[in-house]
């Protein structure tokens, strides 16, 4: 299969569809529906930030507002949105789950009435994507796939295709002897290697190479990552949906994690368990037609993909020039603005990444997704790009840049608390302090405390997790592992941007660790000493100006302050092996692997089994 060979030489915009439909939902919901349910976001949002302004200029307007004050009112105001959004998105997946009948009808319509099961007759590709993984390893997971589906009796529809980019020879060739050798075991017809000599565009450069050698065969396709897994069950009730619902573009599957053997990633994927459920739910009641797209774990209608969905070179050298490294997204407003709709199907099934095993790797992976997502910066201001695109799109585009460019934010205004303690006067509101403290504190972890109450109040929940005693102990250290973690990824993000501006920044993607693996004191010191020295710094200046905010503020500083001893312990095969054993953070699939997982396990990867 051969590649695009090189950017082109116009920026283009968009590439509308039929003009009826380019700007109207797919026969799912009426307009006037989604309008009504976005103004409704729009409204609670605007409401909740004039709330918190109003908060924060009372709190700094005794005495005058000073340079320190009208600092801390911008960090807040920017900290406020993201977290704002999750709180209402978290609220109204709860809702939809538990305060109203037919909820998840409401938010995805294509679920009711149930699409019929029977044979499924349009071929669908499966696509593992590769550069320099354990071809064992990988391969394993779409053996267990293959094998899955195959046993449904519709695995003739699909074929397998391993695509890889690798660019190591000895990698290379044990990719192609593993291929051969499964293609002589189980036949030749369904199962394809194609590697390219050259890694143009990263993975959307390899998945649109594929696109435009399928030809018109293959209705849609599926790619899945090296860590990827799925389940049959899963995946044929996608391709019915797609196909009963020809106006749907990529149909996304919400994504879990993998039993995790490594401390820091079963802690990591918990609480991303409990925060996704309902915040991803509530994001699709209003979304709706203009969903995400992640990357992977989705079923993509081919032609209109590939018809449409081409990504331009941005001017400019990388990282913040050249190809467009956060693919995924750009890739769904495209597909939108050619008239197909982006729906995620926002119930948790048999859809499975792995997460990093280590704090290293996870800061690593939020860098690179940081450069990619500021790389939307220069895309939104090409002549005739934005303009294209449907207003909830250019929205998903500027709320990813906002994910990073409002990071910052969080340190800055811990380093400002030595500053505003020693301003406070006697007539300092510490009331209104504590309270828009707690209001905040509460905001950001809405959408776990959402999760957290799905799971009690679903019948059967808190069981699904090992029992009541050991979900609440995973959820209390998941909460300290989270506001620990969420300091040290801030401060590096807030260097990666400087990084940036000064043009100092890596570029590319390089191969991710996927097994647990310890990390040594020496590498945890060179990864976060400035994270300790910055919280060390101001540690102090709490301790000599207000030592009683000490307290107050740990739940902040505290991350800063211990994200070396941190990223050691939580990457350490005995807590791992501990946390395994005991079931701490464990879930559902720990305790009743799937179908899918079994047959990864009787391919030779053990299954995880807790207490």
């Amino acid at each position: 299969m051969s590649s695009r060979s090189g950017p082109p030489s116009a920026f283009p915009g968009p590439r509308s569809g039929d003009p009826a439909t380019a700007c109207t939902p797919a026969l799912l919901q009426p307009l006037a529906v989604l309008r009504k349910r976005r103004r409704f976001m729009l409204a609670a949002n605007i409401v909740t930030l004039v709330v918190v302004g109003a908060g924060m200029a009372a709190l700094v307007a005794p005495g005058g507002i000073s340079l320190v004050d009208g600092l801390l009112l911008i960090c807040a105001l920017a900290i406020t949105p993201w977290n704002s959004i999750g709180l209402w998105n978290a609220a109204v997946g709860l809702w939809l789950l538990h305060g109203r009948r037919n909820g998840m009808e409401a938010a995805a319509p294509f679920l009711s009435p149930p699409v019929p099961e029977g044979e499924v007759t349009a071929r669908t590709a499966i696509l593992l994507t590769v550069r320099n993984e354990d071809p064992s390893r990988a391969l394993a997971r779409l053996k267990a796939v293959k094998a899955d589906l195959d046993a449904t009796g519709n695995g003739a529809a699909f074929d397998f295709h391993v695509l890889s980019d690798t660019s190591r020879p000895e990698i290379a060739a044990v990719e192609e002897a593993l291929v051969s050798e499964w293609r002589a075991e189980e036949g030749a017809g369904r199962i394809f290697y194609r590697r390219r000599a050259h890694n143009t565009d990263f993975k959307a450069g390899n998945i649109r190479a594929f696109c435009e050698a399928a030809g018109s065969r293959t209705e849609f396709m599926l790619p899945l990552d090296a860590d990827s897994l799925m389940g049959a069950r899963t995946i044929l009730s996608m391709v019915r949906i797609m196909a009963a619902f020809p106006r749907i573009g990529i149909l996304q599957s919400l994504v879990v994690g993998l039993p995790s053997q490594s401390a820091f990633g079963r802690i990591f994927q918990f609480g991303m368990r409990h925060g996704m459920r309902c915040y991803t739910l509530g994001a699709s009641w209003w979304a709706g037609d203009c969903g995400p797209f992640w990357g992977h774990n989705a079923l993509i209608r081919i032609v209109p993909f590939r018809d449409a969905c081409a990504l331009p070179h941005l001017p400019g050298a990388p990282p913040l020039g050249g190809p467009i490294l956060s693919h995924d997204q750009v890739e769904a407003a495209l597909m939108r603005a050619a008239g197909y709709e982006v729906r995620v199907l926002p119930v948790e099934s048999e859809s499975f990444e792995e997460n990093p095993p280590a704090a290293t790797d996870f800061v690593g992976r939020d860098l690179r997704w940081c450069r990619g997502n500021l790389q939307y910066l220069r895309l939104l201001a090409q002549p005739g790009f934005a303009a294209g695109l449907l207003p909830m799109s250019r929205f998903q585009l500027v709320w990813a840049i906002l994910m990073f460019v409002t990071v910052p934010a969080h340190p800055l205004l811990v380093a400002l608390l030595p500053f505003a303690a020693a301003e406070a006067g006697a007539d300092y509101p510490a009331g209104l302090a504590m309270a828009l403290y707690a209001g905040m504190m509460a905001m950001a972890l809405a959408p776990k405390l959402a999760g957290v109450a799905d799971v009690a109040l679903t019948a059967g929940g808190i069981a699904r997790y090992g029992g009541g005693v050991r979900f609440l102990w995973s959820v209390a250290v998941e909460f300290v592992f989270s506001f620990l973690l969420g300091a040290i990824t801030a401060m590096a993000v807030t260097l990666e941007m400087g990084r940036l501006l000064v043009g100092r920044a890596g570029s590319g993607w390089r191969a991710q660790a996927r097994d647990g693996h310890g990390v040594h004191w020496r590498d945890a010191a060179r990864a976060f000493w400035p994270q300790t020295v910055f919280g060390v710094a101001v540690l102090a200046g709490l301790v000599a100006v207000a030592p009683v905010l000490v307290l107050w503020a740990a739940p902040v500083l505290a991350g800063y302050v211990l994200a070396i001893p941190f990223t050691v312990l939580t990457a350490d095969p005995r807590l791992g092996r501990w946390c395994v054993r005991t079931g701490l953070c464990a879930v559902p699939e720990e305790f009743a692997p799937s179908e899918v997982q079994r047959r990864l396990a009787a391919g030779g990867t053990p299954l995880l089994k807790a207490a």
